[in-house]
């Protein structure tokens, strides 16, 4: 098979519709929660829809990062939007769509296409987005950085 990574995190009931995230890699926890959206769901705390969001948009960054990286592209900025969609699909819930609005901010206008394949082949190569069924929606954008004067 290859190249191997195993990723330990085991969840633990609290109470209610609250339990504990943890992994023997990290020293913080963290609490899922049942989303507002359900019965005796909980707002203002991550709920595995959240996520399950997170992941694909987390990937996307670290996987730009790193094909940047390797490709020597040069920029300011990078920040991503993530929408999760969750929708009953045959009587079950599913998560059927993740929205990915990358921005990007350029040092310079000539870069501006090789961004674009940069933020391509990182959305081609996420490995979360190639594991999961949901349809991933790309909506990159590319801008130059500002020039202010001194």
């Amino acid at each position: 098979m290859g190249i191997v990574h195993q990723y330990d995190v085991a969840v633990r009931w609290e109470s209610g519709r609250v339990g504990e995230l943890t992994s023997p890699d990290f020293a913080e926890k963290l609490n899922v929660v049942t989303p507002p959206e359900f019965p005796s769901g909980i707002a203002g705390h991550w709920s595995p829809e959240h996520l399950f969001t997170a992941a694909v948009n987390g990937c996307l960054m670290t996987t730009f990062l790193a094909i940047a990286e390797n490709s020597k592209l040069s920029y300011d900025h990078f920040e991503s939007n993530g929408s999760g969609k969750l929708e009953m699909v045959d009587g079950k819930y599913m998560m059927t769509e993740v929205t990915l609005s990358p921005t990007l901010i350029i040092k310079q206008e000539a870069d501006r296409e090789r961004a674009m394949r940069v933020l391509q082949k990182a959305e081609a190569a996420c490995l979360i987005s190639n594991s999961i069924k949901s349809k991933i929606i790309f909506r990159p954008e590319v801008r130059v950085a500002e020039f202010v004067p001194a």
